[in-house]
């Protein structure tokens, strides 16, 4: 077991650089923090590359894994980022599959969507509703950014997400006959008169400004969630929630 104290350590300053995209990217490593992140990813075989823990943290003997570095809390301070650190943190490989798209049925597009909450929340409904796949398209925000992996509390680690151009994927979709639903008010119908389905691509987009109008375009359908009350819109995480949970009401459970 290692152990490193100064926070000007080789090691620590590449662990810090894993905060940014550009590293993560470069590397294809990301990192994460607290005990249920770091424990969903053990979970996951060859997921964690380090189990980092700050000295005086205990570590649950079902964390498992083959490198333990223990740290100062100084360097813990500056590995983190939340305000009240657990002390224990990850180092994970990237888990991106385009090939997992051929076994996939079900599919969450994200065209240039850039909360990271709602982007992790999404991530976090679609696992619940049994989506097979989670595809963020251009202009979205990275999926191993800190906040979305804390919104996402885990599901990162359940269900395929993929970083590919929405404008190839749904021509290679609709040819394996599966439908793909837009979200938009103009040209649209209501999202209940469309009946549930065992295999679609529903795409949600933008927080303001909604889909780009060349994916618009490319739909098979655009749907819409009427609003009862006053408000303008629906928060976009929300409508998600809304829509797949609509059409897997006939989907068998994803174990």
């Amino acid at each position: 077991m290692k152990y490193i104290q100064s926070s000007k350590n080789p090691i620590v300053k590449q662990w810090k650089k894993l905060l940014t995209k550009k590293e993560r990217d470069l590397t294809r490593t990301y990192i994460i923090e607290g005990f249920h992140l770091v424990e969903e990813a053990l979970k996951q075989d060859g997921v964690v590359q380090e189990l980092i823990v700050v000295e005086g943290v205990e570590v649950p003997r079902t964390f498992e894994a083959e490198f333990i570095t223990t740290v100062s809390a100084e360097v813990g301070s500056l590995l983190a980022d939340t305000e009240t650190t657990q002390g224990i943190f990850a180092i994970c490989r990237q888990q991106e599959r385009e090939e997992d798209i051929v076994e996939s049925s079900t599919f969450l597009l994200l065209d240039g969507l850039q909360d990271p909450g709602n982007i992790g929340t999404i991530i976090r409904t679609a696992d619940a509703a049994g989506i097979d796949m989670v595809v963020l398209g251009k202009g979205t925000v990275d999926p191993y950014n800190q906040k979305v992996l804390r919104s996402a509390q885990g599901s990162h680690f359940h269900l395929p997400i993929v970083r590919m151009d929405l404008e190839e994927l749904i021509p290679e979709l609709q040819e394996r006959g599966i439908p793909v639903y837009g979200t938009a008010l103009e040209n649209g119908v209501e999202y209940t008169g469309v009946e549930p389905a065992e295999s679609y691509a529903l795409i949600m987009g933008n927080e303001g400004n909604g889909m780009s109008p060349h994916t618009l375009e490319m739909t098979d359908q655009n749907l819409y969630i009427p609003i009862y009350g006053q408000s303008e819109s629906l928060n976009v995480a929300i409508a998600a929630g809304i829509l797949m949970y609509h059409f897997n009401q006939n989907t068998p459970k994803r174990v």
